[in-house]
């Protein structure tokens, strides 16, 4: 476990690297609370209560359902984060203000979410405007969080490194969604209403981010440039040449990007079943919303077991093959919903064979392509690895919709995300994880790899 590779750390690197696992626990709490569970529900009742008679609202002139507003937003703010992500991440390390810049959207992404408190009546453009500015920052802010990896680990310790990280981003996520989801359930008897209820839950992530942001921010250090800035140019001007030359010697690691394009097809499939296991549970199995948010607050907890368990499987067998492993069980999941689930019992059980396999598949890809980043262009890179989380996080919903359109069955819409996990598993097999650590070195370097260790 990567508490275990500390003990061979000085004081100063083992405070940093603890430093850094205490981001995942507090921004966390902005995935689960804010964007799993409240949001969309409440933005959209927000919407309805500002539509006209046909249920529309028209935000800067342009006719929107008030049920559609909430998708649009999201697909807005992941398609800023498309935009914005590379350049950012160029700019971070050519400049090697990384530690400076994940502070910077972190407080700002913890500010806008904590402004969600005002989130009422009909107030949906500044509820849209609020978590399009956080989920934003969020993403800055992560690629800045990654791109620390290479900086705080050996490659043979990577696999431990992410592992802890993911497995305590769960457990803080986790953590908060328990507090809030009792506040909910007991709102009335304290005298709050359940809208009340719902806006200090928002707030309280904004405000947990912010906190726990604090231990990172006093224990990691800022790395020296080995890059001077160009005369004559500033840093923006830099950061836009640096992204053209990033996506130019991209060419040069073909195994970085045959492992990208992997991911970006089953980290979609991922994304998919998350957000969407939920519907499938109410409309197929006609389960009620305090069997969906319990089982995704169990799902919290059981990950954090599943990073850690398959970071164990990963010494053992090594890090490509576990992920592939769970791209199987993936698949797995998927094949029993559509011919098996019928019972609530059934949907637990399948939310946690779901939670043992998201940690790993994302905590293990994260160590793996931190392998074949050349050195010194950490940033830039995990904006790549950002943007092929994010870029293609509407297809998955997208191939789920026409399935059901066309089928009228939720079954068969749930299998075919299948060809997700498939499609990235061929490609990843495809990676040769050896050869993508030779091309991410400069000519005659040494990025420090121990021979022999399990791939």
């Amino acid at each position: 476990m990567g508490w275990g590779t500390m003990a061979a750390l000085p004081v100063e690197g083992k405070r940093e690297r603890v430093g850094w696992y205490f981001y995942d626990f507090a921004n966390s709490a902005f995935s689960t609370t804010v964007v799993t569970v409240f949001t969309g529900p409440y933005l959209t009742a927000v919407t309805r209560a500002a539509a006209d008679r046909s249920g529309f609202v028209h935000p800067f002139g342009i006719p929107v359902l008030a049920g559609s507003f909430f998708p649009y937003v999201v697909s807005l703010s992941v398609f800023l984060q498309v935009l914005v992500l590379p350049l950012l991440g160029a700019i971070a390390d050519y400049s090697h203000r990384k530690r400076r810049m994940l502070f910077l959207f972190a407080y700002g992404g913890a500010a806008a979410t904590m402004g969600l408190y005002f989130l009422e009546g009909t107030r949906y453009l500044l509820g849209g405007g609020l978590f399009v500015a956080a989920n934003v920052c969020f993403g800055a802010s992560v690629v800045f969080y990654n791109a620390y990896l290479p900086d705080l680990s050996p490659p043979e310790d990577r696999d431990s490194v992410s592992s802890v990280g993911w497995a305590l981003g769960y457990l803080g996520g986790g953590a908060l969604l328990a507090l809030n989801l009792l506040l909910f359930s007991r709102a009335g008897e304290i005298g709050l209403s359940t809208g009340d209820a719902v806006r200090i839950s928002l707030a309280s992530a904004g405000a947990w981010w912010a906190l726990f942001s604090l231990v990172p921010f006093a224990t990691l250090r800022s790395r020296r440039p080995v890059r001077t800035m160009p005369p004559g140019e500033g840093i923006v001007t830099v950061g836009f040449h640096q992204l053209r030359g990033t996506m130019r010697k991209a060419k040069g690691h073909p195994q970085l990007l045959l492992f990208l394009g992997a991911y970006l097809l089953y980290n979609d499939g991922v994304q998919t079943v998350i957000s969407l296991s939920s519907q499938f549970g109410q409309e197929e199995l006609g389960l009620p919303v305090s069997t969906l948010t319990a089982a995704i607050l169990m799902v919290q907890f059981v990950a954090f077991l599943g990073s850690l368990l398959f970071n164990t499987f990963a010494k053992f067998v090594g890090a490509k093959r576990a992920v592939a492993v769970s791209l199987v069980l993936w698949t797995g999941t998927l094949v029993y919903s559509y011919a098996w689930l019928r019972s609530e019992a059934g949907f637990y059980a399948l939310a946690a064979a779901i939670a043992v396999v998201l940690g790993g598949s994302q905590a293990l890809s994260r160590s793996l392509f931190s392998r074949m980043v050349p050195k010194d262009r950490e940033s830039e890179y995990f904006s790549l690895y950002e943007v092929s989380e994010r870029g293609t996080s509407w297809l998955g919903p997208l191939f789920f919709g026409l399935a059901l359109q066309f089928t009228g069955s939720y079954r068969v819409a749930i299998l075919s995300l299948a060809v997700f996990f498939v499609a990235g598993l061929v490609l990843l097999l495809r990676v040769d994880v050896e050869r993508a650590e030779r091309e991410a070195l400069p000519e005659g370097g040494d990025k420090g790899d121990t021979p022999g260790a399990p791939r």
